[in-house]
């Protein structure tokens, strides 16, 4: 399961938010968006959700874990790089979702070592926050539960791609398999 999977269904399942995972976008049609938009028909983001932000409010959210050691970000402060990160995102995909969509967009930008980004911070919050409020536990305790949520999804994502996928491959789906081809 994705960060954003594990971090944010079961939370907004709670919350009985509608959630919809990879929406596709909209066709923009003949309209003139910036330099960098992503434009493609059939393009889609990680996540999108009703209600987050504003009531009745659509909200997209698109996830990036990177690597802070990776040779591509050397000369950067750890800080400068979620907003690297958190900026290229926008570039992509705001003015789409704003104009196109007519909804919100968040980038859920972290690291592997567990940081995360300006934006990703601020969800982690309003989840706490909604959650808080519904289920009659303190903000503490909810914001907590996520973050350390969010800190087993990281071990189990890094670890995932380290050493790979290591389950039993059941014999009946490797048979199918074969007769497929």
């Amino acid at each position: 399961m994705s960060v954003s999977g594990t971090i944010s269904s079961e939370t907004m399942r709670q919350l009985k938010w509608r959630t919809e995972l990879e929406p596709k976008l909209l066709p923009i049609g003949n309209r003139a968006l910036p330099e960098g938009t992503i434009l493609e028909d059939g393009a889609q983001l990680d996540k999108s959700t009703r209600g987050f932000w504003m009531k009745m409010d659509r909200t997209f959210f698109d996830v990036r874990v990177f690597n802070t050691q990776a040779l591509s970000n050397p000369t950067q402060e750890v800080l400068e790089t979620f907003v690297t990160h958190e900026k290229e995102k926008k570039k992509h995909y705001i003015h789409r979702v704003l104009e196109v969509e007519g909804g919100a967009f968040s980038p859920l930008v972290s690291s592997t070592t567990g940081g995360v980004g300006k934006e990703f911070s601020a969800v982690i919050k309003r989840l706490a926050e909604m959650k808080s409020r519904k289920t009659g536990n303190s903000y503490a305790e909810c914001i907590c539960y996520i973050r350390i949520k969010l800190s087993f999804c990281m071990v189990r994502c890094v670890s995932l791609s380290l050493r790979g996928y290591r389950g039993s491959v059941h014999r009946e789906t490797m048979t199918n398999d074969l007769y497929n081809v």
